[in-house]
């Protein structure tokens, strides 16, 4: 099982969860609190349910790089580029917008 804390904004948001059954994204009760929450995606509206997916949730993988991008992270890294989660985990610390990604075994973030 591997996991990671997605950021909205600079703030925790969410977690997304990559198990033998496929991945799962929730977000996290304080998160939820807030005034005003915003979802990470349209396709992940805020909710207190927790989503399942077989595959990665299209939002996610469409932050992952593509192209030539994509070689060089494969090569750095040691990535397959079937390997989705640790794609997006490796690859999203800093994307551009205002999610992050940041695998449950880094550091916080010091935004």
């Amino acid at each position: 099982m591997r996991k990671a804390k997605v950021y909205m904004h600079d703030q925790w948001s969410g977690t997304i969860v990559e198990n033998e059954e496929g991945f799962t994204f929730f977000y996290e009760d304080d998160y939820l609190k807030l005034d005003y929450p915003e979802p990470v995606s349209l396709t992940l509206p805020i909710s207190e349910k927790t989503y399942k997916s077989a595959t990665m949730f299209p939002f996610f993988d469409g932050l992952i790089p593509e192209g030539w991008l994509l070689d060089i992270a494969e090569k750095n890294w040691k990535i397959r580029e079937m390997d989705r989660m640790g794609l997006l985990m490796a690859c999203c610390k800093d994307c551009i917008g205002a999610v992050s990604i940041i695998a449950e075994t880094d550091k916080e973030p010091s935004f």
